[in-house]
């Protein structure tokens, strides 16, 4: 079961919780502040310890004290906060490092004080609890299950609570919401393959939709064939499982202020089909629906947040398998947007499955499309496996894009679209073919998908880096993070000011 957050009012030292986190600005010593109360409490050992551990509130340091029973939290962990200026993103952060300490301690209950004065702070320190707390469990029997759950989450505020009203009890209860939906990006990665293929991965989208009042409407096979969706079919056709097309709507009451399109490439295995890929890290290709994990989760996210603006999330989802059926390179397969596509290598099918999703979201007529996808290694050598790279049609809405991530606070680049490279992309056989020489490799893979979104805004973000992690980081956990979804829903939300 997920930790269950609220909130409350109260002295951080007198909270009843396992553990208790409170963020320290640089600067910090035992003569003031809550340093001076833990010496007053548990004695000049804590002096000693900050002095051996040279603990001044500093970004990343962190330092804590059992207190056993001399204060009513079992544990106090402070966190360095750093000079700088607090945000909601260094909230969400004190929380998931908190969250992610008392899992470590096998505690049950968490409390994180929210610096005072940060807008957006409780539902941000909501988020944090959740995405800290997180873990993947459900496959461990016997002496692999967690013999302790940390299932409670308290979000301290000074002043009385009451005088902060129902806005922050609400702010809670969003990010809790929020938190929870990224987590099913997390559990969709997670999961073996075996488990989740493109019919399943259709149905946890119909149960989202379900819990969440969306529209959900789901093409098999015998509807993706009917509408000439060929590069989906083709990517497919190797497998025993069937490729599927998602399309999830939140409409908003009244009138909208825009029609908003989120795109995810739904690869829910990629063995490279004939252009098979090495046998070490395969395991890995189990994430490869990672923007399709995105698009589920941002849905839900939607549902909670309720901005007022249309959003569709459209997801393709296909077994990539190398059998007799298997397309080759040399293949040419028509699209739903209607030109002819060389096959080059099999293992960039991700491209072929986003090219017909993007032509099937751009005939919706939106103010804007964003794809989300694991699809290139070119852009994780780049930028390495914490960043995603982005590309756009347009310089404002790349903007507006890198001002959502920043406020989000997911490392994200922009990369160019360099019209030189479209060149490499010409086909002496087709209209187009799929790949281009490996230099620019990511960038040759969006100029390919800018030919199916016509002049619709369009931004592409590769999170073939972050979209997994091999150990946590920050707010992310190991195994599937969830990246982009907290930009995507600053994004959306932006649209609504």
């Amino acid at each position: 079961m997920p930790i269950k957050v609220n909130l409350a009012s109260s002295d951080p030292l007198s909270i009843a919780v396992d553990v208790v986190v409170i963020g320290v600005p640089e600067g910090a010593s035992t003569g003031e502040g809550v340093l001076a109360r833990l010496v007053a409490a548990l004695g000049e050992s804590v002096t000693h310890q900050v002095k051996r551990d040279d603990f001044t509130g500093k970004r990343d340091q962190s330092i804590d004290f059992a207190t056993h029973g001399a204060l009513k939290p079992g544990r106090v962990l402070l966190l360095g906060l750093g000079s700088g200026k607090v945000t909601d993103v260094e909230c969400r952060l004190l929380a998931a490092k908190g969250a992610r300490f008392a899992n470590g301690v096998r505690a049950e209950s968490v409390a994180v004080v929210v610096p005072p004065g940060v807008e957006r702070a409780e539902r941000a320190a909501a988020e944090g609890l959740v995405l800290g707390a997180y873990r993947f469990t459900r496959y461990f029997t016997g002496d692999r299950l967690p013999k302790v759950e940390l299932s409670r989450g308290t979000v301290v505020i000074e002043g009385k609570v009451g005088k902060v009203g129902k806005a922050a009890r609400d702010a809670v209860a969003l990010g809790q919401q929020v938190g929870e939906a990224i987590c099913v990006a997390r559990d969709l990665v997670n999961e073996p393959p075996n488990e989740v293929y493109p019919e399943a991965l259709a149905r946890v989208a119909v149960d989202v939709g379900k819990q969440h009042q969306l529209k959900v409407t789901v093409l098999d096979k015998a509807a993706l064939t009917k509408r000439g969706m060929k590069l989906i079919m083709a990517v497919g056709q190797g497998s025993a499982r069937e490729p599927r097309l998602v399309h999830m709507v939140y409409a908003p009451p009244g009138k909208p202020k825009g029609k908003l399109v989120f795109v995810g490439k739904g690869l829910t295995f990629d063995s490279g089909g004939l252009c098979i890929k090495p046998a070490p890290g395969m395991e890995e290709m189990k994430g490869d629906m990672g923007g399709a994990a995105n698009v589920i989760a941002l849905m839900a996210a939607v549902a909670a947040a309720k901005p007022n603006v249309e959003v569709h999330g459209v997801i393709g989802a296909a077994e990539n398998m190398p059998d007799g059926a298997a397309y080759r390179p040399g293949d040419i397969f028509g699209s739903l947007d209607g030109r002819t596509v060389e096959i080059i290598n099999t293992d960039a099918e991700g491209r072929l499955v986003l090219a017909d999703c993007l032509a099937y979201a751009r005939a919706l007529k939106p103010d804007l499309i964003v794809d989300n996808a694991t699809l290139t290694g070119a852009c994780v050598v780049a930028l390495g496996p914490t960043v995603s790279g982005f590309f756009s049609n347009r310089e404002e809405l790349a903007e507006r894009l890198r001002s959502a991530a920043k406020a989000a606070g997911e490392s994200m680049w922009q990369l160019p679209l360099i019209e030189e490279l479209r060149d490499g992309l010409k086909s002496d056989w087709a209209d187009i073919k799929h790949t281009a020489d490996r230099w620019g490799g990511a960038i040759t893979a969006a100029l390919f998908l800018r030919e199916f979104v016509g002049d619709v805004p369009w931004v592409h973000v590769d999170i073939a880096g972050p979209s997994m992690a091999n150990k946590p980081y920050g707010i992310f956990s190991k195994g599937g993070t969830g990246h982009g979804v907290l930009t995507f829903l600053r994004l959306i939300e932006g649209f609504t000011g």
